[in-house]
C-alpha cells in the first residue's frame, strides 16, 4: 500500500509540474510584454535569411525583420537555433514563441500551427553541379536527389509523380549538408528554397546552376502555436506598420537588392 500510494504522489507531483510549466507558455502578448521578450526559432544555417556570418554572428533578412518588429512593439528579440526537423515540437513545448526563418505556408503545417500574413514568395528549385542534363522535374527520374529533412522541399518531392521513380532520396538535417553532398558527386540534385538556392549559387564561383523547372510557387510566414492567434495578430499588425512606413522595403534592398515584400 505504501508503494502504491508513494506511487500516486509522484505521479500526482509530474502532472503538477507538467500543468504549471504549460501555463507559464505565453499565448498572449499581455504575456509576452509581462515577460519582455519573444523567442524567435530559427534554423541558423538558412542564408540569407537567418544564418552566421564568418564572426559567427548571427544575420540575415529574418533576423534584420524579427529585430524591426521588436523594436516598434519594445521587447526583446532572442533568438533561438532549434533542430528544424524538431521545429513544431519546440514550438508547443514553449521552448519558442515562434518559427520565423523562411517557413513555407503549406497545408500540413497549417494543421500544426498558425501563421502570419504570406509576407515573401519562394518556389521549390532544382540545383545541380554545373553542366548537368537535369532541366526539369522529369530529369530527375532515376536520379539521387537530395533535400533538408522536414523542410518544403521534401514534401514537394514527395508529392509529386516522379517522387517513386526517383533512384534515392536523401534526407540530411541542413541543406548546407545536402550542397555539399551535391558538390561532392554524392547525389545529382537538391531541391531547395529559391531564396536560399540563389544566394548560394550568388556567394559561390560557378559551381552550381537552377533548372527551368521547378516543384511550384509557394510563400514564407512566420508559425505560432495554435492557441497564439493573439501574438500572431500583434506581429501581423507590426509587419504591415514596417510596410507602411517603408522599413521592411530597406530592409529587403539590404539583402536582396530590391523589394520583395508580398505585404503592401
Amino acid at each position: 500500500m505504501k508503494k502504491l500510494s508513494g506511487l500516486l504522489i509522484l505521479l500526482l507531483t509530474v502532472f503538477v509540474l507538467i500543468g504549471c510549466q504549460k501555463n507559464e507558455i505565453p499565448n498572449t502578448w499581455e504575456e509576452i510584454e509581462e515577460r519582455g521578450y519573444i523567442i524567435v526559432g530559427l534554423d541558423d544555417t538558412f542564408a540569407p535569411m537567418g544564418f552566421r556570418d564568418n564572426d559567427g554572428n548571427l544575420v540575415g533578412f529574418d533576423v534584420d525583420l524579427a529585430k524591426a518588429v521588436g523594436e516598434l512593439l519594445g521587447v526583446e528579440v532572442r533568438f533561438q537555433p532549434i533542430d528544424w526537423d524538431s521545429k513544431v515540437l519546440e514550438l508547443n513545448a514553449g521552448t519558442i514563441d515562434m518559427i520565423w526563418n523562411g517557413l513555407t505556408i503549406t497545408e500540413s503545417r497549417l494543421e500544426e500551427m498558425s501563421f502570419s500574413s504570406a509576407y515573401l514568395g519562394n518556389s521549390q528549385i532544382i540545383i545541380t553541379k554545373k553542366d548537368s542534363t537535369i532541366d526539369t522535374v522529369n530529369d530527375l527520374i532515376g536520379k539521387k536527389v537530395g533535400v533538408q529533412i522536414s523542410s518544403a522541399s521534401e514534401d514537394a518531392v514527395t508529392a509529386s509523380s516522379i517522387f517513386t521513380q526517383l533512384d534515392e532520396f536523401v534526407k540530411y538535417d541542413t541543406f548546407n549538408a545536402a550542397l555539399l553532398e551535391l558538390s561532392n558527386g554524392t547525389i545529382d540534385a537538391v531541391v531547395i528554397d529559391e531564396i536560399m538556392g540563389r544566394y548560394v549559387i550568388s556567394q559561390t564561383d560557378n559551381l552550381y546552376q537552377v533548372a527551368t523547372e521547378n516543384f511550384g510557387v509557394e510563400t514564407y510566414g512566420v508559425g505560432f502555436r495554435l492557441e497564439s492567434t493573439n501574438i500572431r495578430d500583434q506581429i501581423n499588425e507590426a509587419l504591415q506598420t514596417l510596410v507602411d512606413n517603408g522599413l521592411a522595403a530597406i530592409i529587403s534592398n539590404d539583402w536582396f537588392g530590391e523589394n520583395i515584400i508580398l505585404l503592401s
